[in-house]
């Protein structure tokens, strides 16, 4: 015959009482150190500490956020299309920058990504239903619905690149990290000028992306009377890069120097170069701009190019935010980080 019916298992995790009483604290004092809470000298802190340690204590999290009215999350936007974004290596190094330093702030990364008015939708119903402490959005365009829809909702945010949209420079309350790209542009445009290039072209990335425009106007600074058949436009990706550099060779098939906005199309430029014959470079100049690892070194020659710190870029956009977060600041100041011209063969 079976034996009697033992029951439901016991549930033999540690509790949270059970930390206070290792601890030899109230519940209410261990609840505030689990939950990051302020207000408890630092000897019975590290007891808590030592107790939670020694149990394997694991605190739950819905009842973590009602008590700090955090979720321990945070929203990653890019509006970009899914397959830009796992191709193009500066978007990794980016994502790993937030998901780096959000780690040192026991926070997870929910990566939302918009491509189309679907996944609009989708994003601003998971924004409405309050499942994020704040967003950090990068590569948004001029034409951008999420700036408003960051606005109706009052999430706090940090952009990725000086906003472009009309009416972003008011908005003051919401910082963004960007680098100097004009001036990173001016830099190699200017190294290209040192060089004794006279024919210097230009691959520009998509018009409606300050990053862009930014660059465009480097370029332009230093060359205020270039021919505009040297400005070809491209897309930020090597497909991109390598139309817009025959278009460019169909125009002036002089040209003997190029500065391209990113290292992707300079890379699908110098493939073009090479199709037609022309030496990198002797014949033709090559400047890129991002210094991304996986490409300005993997290139043939390996690339002259603008760097910016992407991954550092990243990282402080999330220590931004956590400051917002932390101390309730809304006029955070916007940071431009400095770039460099990194001297290889192709230039």
């Amino acid at each position: 015959m079976p034996g009697p019916n033992p029951g439901p298992p016991h549930d033999t995790r540690p509790t949270l009482e059970g930390v206070a009483a290792r601890a030899g604290v109230s519940r209410a004092t261990a609840s505030r150190v689990v939950n990051g809470g302020a207000g408890v000298r630092q000897p019975l802190a590290d007891r808590v500490r030592k107790a939670v340690e020694e149990l394997g204590y694991i605190p739950n999290h819905a009842a973590r956020t009602l008590v700090t009215r955090r979720n321990g999350a945070v929203a990653v936007i890019i509006d970009e299309p899914e397959a830009r974004i796992f191709s193009d290596p500066f978007f990794s190094q980016h994502i790993r920058g937030i998901s780096r330093e959000l780690g040192l702030h026991d926070a997870q990364l929910v990566l939302l990504l918009v491509e189309g008015s679907g996944d609009f939708e989708r994003v601003t119903r998971y924004l409405a239903g309050g499942h994020v402490d704040g967003v950090l959005a990068f590569s948004l365009h001029t034409d951008d619905e999420l700036p408003s829809v960051i606005r109706r909702f009052r999430v706090p945010t940090v952009y990725g690149g000086r906003p472009g949209r009309p009416g972003a420079a008011s908005e003051l309350a919401v910082p963004y990290v960007d680098c100097d790209n004009r001036g990173g542009a001016r830099e190699a445009v200017r190294h290209l000028v040192s060089l004794g290039r006279r024919t210097i072209a230009h691959i520009a990335g998509p018009r409606d992306q300050t990053s862009a425009l930014d660059r465009i106007d480097g370029y332009t600074d230093v060359l205020p009377d270039a021919d505009p058949a040297l400005v070809a436009d491209g897309d930020f990706t090597t497909e991109g890069g390598a139309r817009a550099m025959a278009q460019l060779l169909d125009r002036r098939p002089g040209l003997d120097a190029v500065f391209a906005a990113n290292d992707l199309m300079a890379s699908g430029a110098l493939r073009v170069l090479r199709e037609h014959g022309r030496r990198v470079p002797r014949d033709v100049a090559l400047v890129g701009f991002d210094d991304l690892e996986s490409v300005a070194e993997a290139t043939d020659p390996p690339l002259t190019t603008v760097r910016q710190d992407v991954e550092g870029m990243g990282r402080l956009m999330v220590r931004l935010l956590m400051e917002r977060l932390n101390d309730g600041h809304s006029d955070a100041d916007s940071v431009i980080i400095p770039t460099e011209l990194i001297r290889r063969a192709s230039a």
